[in-house]
Order: C-alpha cells, then sequence, then structure tokens
C-alpha cells in the first residue's frame, strides 16, 4: 500500500483523532485524580516523561496525517486547528508556569488535544469529501 493511499489515510486520521481525545481526556482527569493516585497505582499514567512521549507521538502524527492530506484535499481548515493545538501542547509541555500550575496545565493540555483530535476529524470529513477528476493531482 502506497504512502498515498486513501485508506491509510483514514486509519492515519482515526488513530490521531482517538490518540488526541484520549489525551485530552487525560488532561482534564489529571487533577481530579491527583489526589488518589497512590491508592488507585495510577502514577504511571501522569508522569511527565509519558506526556513528553504522548505529545511527540502526536505531534509526528498529525503533521504526517494532515501534511499527506494537504496534498489531497489542499484546504487549510484541518491545519487550522492542529497548528494552535500542537502549540498548546508544547506549550503546557514546556512552559514552567503552565508546566508547574495543575489546573492551568491541565486546560491548557485539554485545550490543545482536543483541537489536536479535531483537526484529525475535520480531516477525515475533508478526505471523505475529496473527488478525484482532471484537476486532481493524486
Amino acid at each position: 500500500m502506497s504512502p498515498h493511499h486513501p485508506h491509510r489515510h483514514s486509519l492515519f486520521d482515526r488513530f490521531g483523532a482517538t490518540g488526541s481525545l484520549l489525551c485530552a481526556l487525560h488532561c482534564a482527569l489529571t487533577p481530579l485524580l491527583l489526589a488518589a493516585l497512590p491508592s488507585l497505582g495510577l502514577s504511571l499514567w501522569f508522569d511527565g516523561s509519558l506526556e513528553a512521549a504522548l505529545v511527540s507521538f502526536v505531534t509526528l502524527l498529525g503533521l504526517l496525517s494532515l501534511g499527506w492530506s494537504y496534498r489531497r484535499h489542499r484546504a487549510l481548515r484541518a491545519l487550522g486547528l492542529l497548528v494552535p493545538g500542537l502549540a498548546a501542547l508544547w506549550a503546557g509541555l514546556l512552559y514552567a508556569p503552565l508546566h508547574e500550575s495543575v489546573v492551568p496545565h491541565a486546560v491548557v493540555m485539554t485545550f490543545g488535544g482536543t483541537l489536536v483530535g479535531l483537526a484529525h476529524l475535520l480531516n477525515l470529513r475533508l478526505n471523505h469529501g475529496h473527488v478525484h477528476d482532471a484537476s486532481c493531482a493524486h
């Protein structure tokens, strides 16, 4: 299967949307579960290195998936959600005042993860509506 195969794009976007929305859920639940971590055995789920790995993976998957799809549909709307979403995620991860404050960190990470998930869902819709005709390059 070639990297430009539409089915593969759909799988990337579905995987990206699911992962991003799960990331947003993780960030939204973090402040609520912090007090219960030791008794629930969930400390790994809230580890900083896991968060950095997730943000890195979401960034790579989002840029690859939406970048490939942009070549097909030439619509900037999905990238218009992805870029601010990734910026929010990286700011929440790297900007110390946000990263060290529980509620602001959860808000910015939830916002970023939601935007990235919505970007993937919009990209799925844009790919689904793409019609191959004489003006299409793929």
